[in-house]
């Protein structure tokens, strides 16, 4: 699988969540062979092992690689983990907000957020914001956002006790409401990044195979899963978007879009609100204590 041609990372620093596995492995190893210091960020010790073994043997022995292990779905360990970065970081150049999941059975997280909002949405909210001075130290930063082509199904619910009621949830609506905030997310961002260095874009990878589907999914959720995979593209296939957006010249200041197959792409009308966008920011500082 051939990646898009992009200048040499050398002497920058990148930062890959859910970058253990499936499409954030693959960016990860891109950015690495690059000549990027790579920082993953997974839940998994052993599988994090794997993933650092994999990228050195693609990108030279001498790669730097290195894991913060985190569970994101809980913003007090995102802000724990944003303090060790700050301490141990000078700057950042590219920020790859990948970890996701697909919700199964309607889950609470322990800070009381539904668990694919707090995982999808919040974390990337949070991480991003409290890695803002680390990004503006870079002079040139890139925030790369991984969302879906489900968004079109979404819609931003501003009750905190809807989305939380068991009984109105929805595993798919949960997903695509969590994959349109990205987008939303995303197009604040930019708006309030405008006069600064940082580009923030996002994207749809395509319908890719990898490890989203959790243990505990419904079984109605495993058999669609398993019914689509003849459609499905490859880690590689789908990570092509995000090494695009991280790395390519032709995008260096590009901002605020959405991207699918490495190009720009048609949102849902949802999406491009930005009155909606706002509203979310103001949801999600809310909710996580962070501005």
């Amino acid at each position: 699988m051939n990646f898009p041609d992009a200048l040499s990372l050398a002497g920058k620093t990148a930062l890959v969540t859910g970058g253990t596995s499936g499409i954030g492995l693959v960016t990860a190893r891109e950015l690495a062979c690059r000549g990027a210091r790579v920082v993953l960020v997974g839940r998994n010790a052993d599988r994090a092992e794997q993933a650092r073994a994999a990228i050195q043997l693609a990108a030279g022995p001498a790669a730097e690689v290195h894991f913060k292990c985190t569970d994101l779905s809980l913003v007090q360990n995102v802000r724990t983990l944003a303090e060790e970065l700050s301490r141990e970081l000078s700057q950042l150049d590219i920020l790859v907000n990948n970890a996701g999941i697909m919700p199964g059975p309607h889950t609470l997280t322990a800070e009381g957020h539904e668990l694919s909002w707090a995982t999808n949405h919040l974390a990337p909210y949070a991480l991003t914001n409290l890695l803002l001075p680390l990004l503006d130290a870079a002079g040139h930063a890139r925030v790369v956002t991984v969302s879906s082509l489900a968004h079109w199904l979404g819609e931003i619910e501003p009750d905190r006790d809807v989305r939380n009621n068991p009984d109105k949830y929805s595993w798919l609506t949960a997903y695509a409401d969590s994959k349109l905030a990205n987008i939303l997310f995303t197009k604040e961002l930019a708006h309030r990044l405008d006069l600064t260095g940082i580009t923030a874009n996002c994207l749809h990878p395509g319908l890719v195979d990898t490890s989203l589907i959790r243990p505990g999914s419904s079984p109605v959720v495993r058999a669609l899963w398993w019914a689509a995979r003849p459609l499905m593209v490859n880690a590689n296939q789908g990570a092509r978007t995000s090494v695009y957006l991280a790395t390519a010249p032709e995008v260096a200041h590009v901002s605020g879009r959405y991207f699918a197959g490495m190009r720009p792409a048609r949102c849902s009308g949802r999406a491009q609100n930005m009155a909606d966008a706002s509203r979310l920011w103001r949801i999600s500082a809310e909710e996580t204590g962070i501005e």
